[in-house]
């Protein structure tokens, strides 16, 4: 027969168990899945990181962060992306186009949250916004569809120039469809426009220096991610060779570019994080809407305005979000 005591102490034990069996249990492994490279990025993996504690979780203390990035070769994305599988991961977060489509390739029940400045219907990484299906969604800021605003900014502020040259990484896929849309937005506002590639830190210097030659002409910089990481190297060219251009994130314009108009960069990556967190918590990917940016920045830097003896019309100072002194 069992005495009080020993039921007692029976019944804390027993209490005890779910206790114990929780903190044993290993935390979740949230994948982040990226093309470019931790130098360029670490902003954006903040604002991921901020997304993630939002939704609850915080990597070291509830929740472990895997890092995987290509370095710009964007054929080593499967690789890495299946290498999250292998870890065990419970959501990969592929923040860029690229890296959504190769995580897409190599799981359909690892849950998947996207960043991509495409449309992710075209992208073929979900059947609709509202109703995702299977195991992808995201955010979707749709940068690439923001050339015709670029355009025209780029002739208000600098109406000397005699053409655009839109400057594009031949090995990011969204870049045929960046061409197209660039050339029609071009054909509408009556501008010359000249397509030049680039993927490399040299074929950036060949391409800068051809603007030079061709004379008064403005740049208008292709959505990549190998661009982003090294905006610091891409204004650096363009002051050297005095050019006016617009790139697509804040980011270029706070490092000293001319100016930029695109969607929040941050805020898509935060966002993002949120997603990876509810999924963790135990929603699904099908059930939650694919989110699209509604805020875009247009920033402004003066002093480089000045430094390449250019007039900001009061039109576009009323329009800036961010002006730069």
């Amino acid at each position: 027969m069992i005495g009080r005591r020993d039921l007692i102490s029976l019944l804390g034990g027993a209490a005890a168990w779910p206790l114990a069996a929780r903190a044993q249990q290993p935390m979740p492994v949230i994948g982040f899945l990226n093309g470019a490279s931790p130098d360029g990025y670490a902003p954006y993996v903040a604002a991921f990181r901020q997304g993630l504690k939002e939704a609850g979780y915080v990597d070291g203390q509830n929740a472990t962060i895997e890092y995987r990035w290509a370095e710009g070769h964007y054929d080593r994305l499967p690789t890495l992306a299946a290498d999250l599988i292998q870890r065990n991961v419970t959501v990969i977060a592929a923040t860029s186009s690229p890296a959504a489509r190769a995580a897409k390739t190599v799981t359909s029940t690892v849950p998947i949250v996207f960043t991509t400045g495409d449309d992710p219907i075209k992208l073929g990484l979900v059947a609709s916004l509202n109703r995702p299906g299977g195991n992808v969604t995201g955010v979707s800021n749709l940068i690439v569809e923001l050339g015709s605003k670029q355009l025209g900014l780029l002739r208000e502020l600098a109406p000397g120039t005699t053409a655009i040259a839109a400057l594009m990484n031949p090995n990011f896929p969204g870049t045929e469809r960046q061409s197209r849309d660039v050339e029609a937005a071009a054909r509408v506002l009556g501008l010359q426009l000249i397509i030049l590639t680039a993927s490399t830190e040299r074929e950036m210097e060949t391409s800068f220096a051809t603007m030079a030659q061709k004379g008064r002409v403005a740049l208008l910089l292709g959505v990549d991610p190998f661009f982003v990481e090294r905006r610091d190297h891409i204004v650096a060219l363009a002051a050297r060779h005095a050019i006016p251009a617009v790139y697509p994130v804040r980011e270029f314009a706070v490092a000293g570019g001319l100016m930029s108009y695109g969607s929040d960069f941050a805020d898509s990556y935060r966002q993002a994080g949120v997603y990876a967190g509810r999924i963790v918590r135990g929603e699904k990917p099908a059930d939650l809407p694919v989110q699209r940016s509604t805020k875009f920045e247009f920033v402004i830097n003066f002093k480089t305005a000045k430094a390449l003896g250019l007039e900001v019309p009061n039109s576009m100072q009323l329009l800036a979000d961010e002006v730069i002194e």
